[in-house]
């Protein structure tokens, strides 16, 4: 990988956990045949398209929040534990 190509992706996606996956999925994409979204003249490696993609802006990420839960799990466990201890008794 070119080095000023991650440069050019690390100014857009700043976390290099989310730079890694972004960029492994769309390699994955072009080798099954995906058309690369730039142009070059030069020969490139399907990392350096995909890096290129991404600090043109002709890929874009969205991250997924997870809801948070209103009830924390282990004091709905003991609330039914409690349910099925009176119900027994």
């Amino acid at each position: 990988m070119r080095d000023d190509y991650v440069q050019a992706a690390r100014a857009v996606v700043p976390d290099p956990y989310v730079l890694v996956n972004l960029i492994s999925r769309r390699v994955k994409q072009l080798r099954a045949g995906a058309r690369p979204l730039v142009e070059s003249l030069e020969k490139l490696k399907l990392e350096d398209v995909a890096l290129r993609e991404v600090a043109e802006g002709k890929i874009s990420f969205e991250l997924y929040e997870a809801p948070e839960e209103t009830v924390p799990t282990q004091v709905a466990a003991r609330a039914s534990a409690g349910r099925l201890a009176s119900a027994r008794a």
